[in-house]
C-alpha cells in the first residue's frame, strides 16, 4: 500500500486534534445523523433485507473462496471483449502500469471518475511526478481536491467541510485549475452545483482519457459496474477516447446475476436511495460506441495477503456502502482524517491494518479506534463481523504472531507499548485457571468497596482518564447465587 498516510500519528493523537475542532464535530454530526436516519426508514421498506443480506455475505464468501478462478475467468471475459487485463501486485506496479498507458496516448491531462482504489496507491501524485495532470470529477472529489484536502469519508469524502468552507475553496482554487469560480459567488448548494458543472463541463468535452474504479466485476461477462449520483461518472466512462479502470482484485462477482443482490443493498445502505441514480455498465469496447480503448488493472496491494487470513478476509465482502460510518461514534467525533487512510471509520481500522501491515504508528493504533458497541456490524449489508475482526487484530499487534506477507507465512513482534497489556492478560489468565485465587480476589473487592480510587495509576491512567471506574459489589455473584440457591432449596 502506498506510503501516503504513513508516517501520520497515532489514531488517539489524531482523534484528540480533531475532537479540539467544534465545526468539524457539528458538520459530522449533522451529517452522519441525517444519513443514518434516512438509511434505516430506506431498508425497513425491504421485507427481506435480512435475507438480502445473508445471500450478499453468501456470494462474497464464495467468491473469496474461489478468488483464482473468478478472476481468470474475467480476464477471458474482459479479453475476448475487446480490452486489455494488467495485474498489479503493489501500488507501485499499478501506478507505473497507468502512468505508462497514459503516456503511450500522448496526452498529459486525464479525468477521473470517484475511485478509492487509485486514491489507496497514490495514483494522483505519481501521475504528477509523471507531468500529467488528474482532475477528479465526482463533486465531493473535487472540493477535496481543490481544497488540497484528503478525503475524509467513503461516501461524501468532503464531508467535513460545510458549505462557506466550499464556497471559499471554489472561490479561491477554481482558476488555478481550469475555469474559475463565477463572480459573486454565494454558498447555496445550487449555485455551488452550478461553479462545479462549468467548471468541470471544459474538462469533459477536452479529455482524451479517463482513469475510474469499479463498483464490481463481473466474471462470466467481463462488465464493469460503476454506481454514482451525480452523472459525472459517466461523462468519464463514454466521452474520452482511453479509459483505465483500477479495480482491487475482491471487487469481483462470478455472475450478472449476482448484482441483483447488491443493486438494492448498496444504494439503500449508502445514499438511503431505493435505487441508484446513475450505474453505468460497460464490457469491453464497441465500435462507434464510448472508449475505443479499455485497459483493466486488476489491483493487489496487500489484498492476497489478507485473504489468507481466516478471521480478517471478511473485511474483503466490503462493498464501500460507508454504513459503518455513520453509526459509528468514534468516526463521529474524530472525523475521517484521523484514521490516516483513504478508508475511514470501523471499515478502516480492520482494512488498513491488513493491507499495510500493523509495523507503523497509525496501523497499530487502528484495532482500538473501537468501542466494540457492535453498530457496524448491526448495519453491514453484507455482514462483516468488524467487532470480531478488531478484536483478532487487537491481538496481533499486543502479541504478535504468524501473518502472511507479500504471500510469505512470516511471524511478526508485538507492537511496543503493549507491554501492560499483555502482563493484565497474563494475570487475568493466571487468576481464571485458579477459580480458588479468583474467589478470594473477588470477595476482597467487595469488602474494600469504598476505597475504590476514582482512576487507575500508571499504565492505567489511559483507560480512566476518559472512564470512570465501576462501582464494585456488596458481595461477588457466586456468594449470592450460593445464598438464594440454597435458600430456593429450603423454600
Amino acid at each position: 500500500m502506498t506510503g501516503t498516510f504513513i508516517g501520520m500519528p497515532a489514531f488517539p493523537e489524531a482523534a484528540r486534534k480533531a475532537l479540539g475542532d467544534e465545526v468539524l464535530r457539528a458538520n459530522l454530526r449533522h451529517a452522519t445523523h441525517t444519513i443514518r436516519d434516512k438509511r434505516a426508514r430506506a431498508v425497513t421498506e425491504l421485507a427481506d433485507w435480512d435475507r438480502l443480506r445473508a445471500a450478499g455475505k453468501a456470494v462474497k464468501d464464495h467468491t473469496l473462496r474461489h478468488l483464482d478462478h473468478h478472476l481468470l475467468q474475467l480476464e477471458q471475459s474482459v479479453t475476448a471483449a475487446g480490452g486489455t487485463v494488467h495485474w498489479a501486485v503493489d501500488a507501485q506496479e499499478a501506478n507505473r502500469i497507468v502512468t505508462d498507458l497514459v503516456l503511450a496516448t500522448g496526452e498529459r491531462e486525464v479525468v477521473k471518475v470517484k475511485s478509492m482504489a487509485t486514491q489507496e496507491i497514490g495514483l494522483n501524485e505519481a501521475l504528477e511526478a509523471a507531468g500529467i495532470a488528474a482532475y477528479e470529477t465526482d463533486l465531493a472529489e473535487l472540493i477535496v481536491q481543490l481544497g488540497h484536502d484528503r478525503p475524509s469519508h467513503i461516501l461524501v469524502p468532503a464531508i467535513h467541510r460545510n458549505r462557506a468552507e466550499i464556497r471559499e475553496v471554489f472561490a479561491e482554487e477554481m482558476g488555478r485549475w481550469g475555469r474559475p469560480a463565477p463572480d459573486g459567488l454565494g454558498d447555496d448548494p445550487r449555485e455551488l452545483a452550478e461553479a462545479a458543472r462549468l467548471h468541470l463541463r471544459e474538462k469533459f468535452l477536452r479529455a482524451k482519457v479517463a482513469v475510474s474504479g469499479a463498483n464490481f466485476m463481473v466474471a462470466e461477462t467481463g462488465t464493469m459496474v460503476v454506481l454514482e449520483s451525480e452523472g459525472n461518472g459517466r461523462m468519464c466512462l463514454t466521452l474520452p477516447e482511453t479509459l483505465i479502470s483500477v479495480v482491487g482484485i475482491e471487487k469481483v462477482v462470478p455472475t450478472f446475476r449476482d448484482l441483483e443482490i447488491f443493486l438494492q443493498t448498496l444504494p439503500r445502505s449508502s445514499t438511503a436511495e431505493r435505487m441508484n441514480p446513475y450505474t453505468t455498465m460497460w464490457t469491453g469496447i464497441t465500435e462507434g460506441d464510448g472508449p475505443s480503448a479499455f485497459h483493466l488493472v486488476l489491483l493487489d496491494n496487500g489484498r492476497t495477503d489478507t485473504l489468507a487470513d481466516e478471521v480478517g478476509r471478511q473485511a474483503l465482502r466490503c462493498i464501500r456502502c460507508s454504513a459503518c460510518l455513520n453509526v459509528c461514534p468514534v468516526y463521529e467525533r474524530a472525523g475521517g482524517h484521523a484514521y490516516g487512510s483513504v478508508y475511514p471509520g470501523p471499515i478502516g481500522a480492520i482494512l488498513s491494518p491488513q493491507l499495510r501491515g500493523t509495523g507503523s504508528e497509525i496501523d497499530a493504533s487502528l484495532p482500538y479506534a473501537s468501542t466494540l458497541c457492535g453498530a457496524c456490524y448491526e448495519v453491514c449489508p453484507v455482514a462483516i463481523d468488524i467487532p470480531e475482526v478488531l478484536v483478532h487484530l487487537r491481538e496481533r499487534v499486543a502479541q504478535g504472531g504468524p501473518v502472511t506477507r507479500e504471500g510469505i507465512r512470516v511471524r511478526i513482534r508485538p507492537a511496543r507499548g503493549h507491554a501492560a497489556e499483555r502482563a493484565a492478560l497474563r494475570a487475568a489468565r493466571l487468576l481464571l485457571d485458579h477459580p480458588g485465587a479468583l474467589r478470594a480476589g473477588e470477595r476482597l473487592l467487595a469488602r474494600a468497596r469504598r476505597l475504590r480510587p476514582r482512576g487507575l495509576p500508571g499504565p492505567g491512567r489511559a483507560w480512566t482518564d476518559g472512564r470512570e471506574l465501576p462501582e464494585f459489589p456488596a458481595e461477588p455473584f457466586r456468594d449470592w447465587w450460593a445464598r438464594e440457591r440454597e435458600g430456593g432449596a429450603r423454600a
